[in-house]
């Protein structure tokens, strides 16, 4: 559904098509109609990465889910990014940075962010301007995590959004004047809306699963804000939490 509203809305997209289950793929690849490699997205249930696969191989078809889906074409990329909007019920638009997301290479999970994204203007501007088109579209109220892909040849894509504080957008609790939180509260009240401009640099950085056993090390280190969630059970790819550092020259 996500995918064919930017379709309809001209919103810049990696190209897609549909298919009811795995089995109308492999008669494609028969057919000589697909070619590896590309991406398969189950059509639900999809998040941190679960329900997602760069597919290079038949043997690689096997293990997926058999159920209804998409496949994506597999873009040469440069950089993946992310730009948090924000918009109240009056239209008053604010949005945060752009920022750099670096993802597991097998678990397509977010890892870290970096922020500011090392991009060039041009290709800034773009990509906030595709986030506000995209965030216009949808008439969101309150926060929109756009996800966008930077390809080689300059082209900024949405890959996906989240309506919601995101994880893309933690970076702000030690980065910007004013936190994704608040914001969105200011938002949905219909309050005005604060400052969203960076104040720090920071390399924000995901403690998934065992890695919340660093905390004690992580904690004697400098400039280092230390953000858990309060999960009681830790489970291998799980989010625990994060920690933002704040560093003194452009990431």
């Amino acid at each position: 559904l996500q995918k064919k509203f930017y379709r309809n809305q001209n919103i810049p997209t990696v190209y897609f098509e549909e298919f009811e289950n795995l089995e109308q793929v492999k008669e494609r690849i028969i057919k000589g109609e697909l070619s590896f490699p590309f991406v398969w997205k189950s059509a639900e249930m999809g998040y941190d990465g679960y329900g997602v696969a760069i597919v290079n191989s038949n043997k690689e078809i096997e293990g997926l889910n058999t159920g209804p889906c998409l496949l994506e074409e597999l873009v040469p990329l440069e950089k993946e990014l992310s730009v948090i909007v924000c918009r109240r019920p009056s239209g008053e638009t604010v949005h945060y940075p752009v920022v750099e997301s670096e993802f597991h290479p097998t678990a397509n999970q977010l890892e870290y962010v970096l922020c500011p994204a090392r991009i060039s203007e041009q290709a800034t501007k773009k990509a906030i301007e595709v986030a506000l088109q995209t965030s216009e579209a949808y008439g969101q109220i309150g926060l929109l995590a756009v996800e966008l892909f930077l390809t080689h040849g300059g082209e900024i894509l949405v890959n996906e959004v989240a309506p919601r504080p995101h994880n893309s957008g933690h970076f702000s609790i030690e980065a910007s004047y004013t936190c994704q939180f608040e914001q969105h509260i200011r938002a949905v009240c219909d309050w005005s809306l604060a400052d969203c401009k960076r104040k720090n640099n920071i390399i924000m950085q995901n403690l998934i699963g065992d890695d919340i056993e660093k905390v004690d090390e992580l904690s004697k280190m400098s400039n280092v804000a230390i953000h858990i969630y309060g999960k009681t059970e830790v489970k291998p790819g799980r989010k625990m939490g994060h920690f933002n550092k704040i560093v003194d020259v452009e990431v």
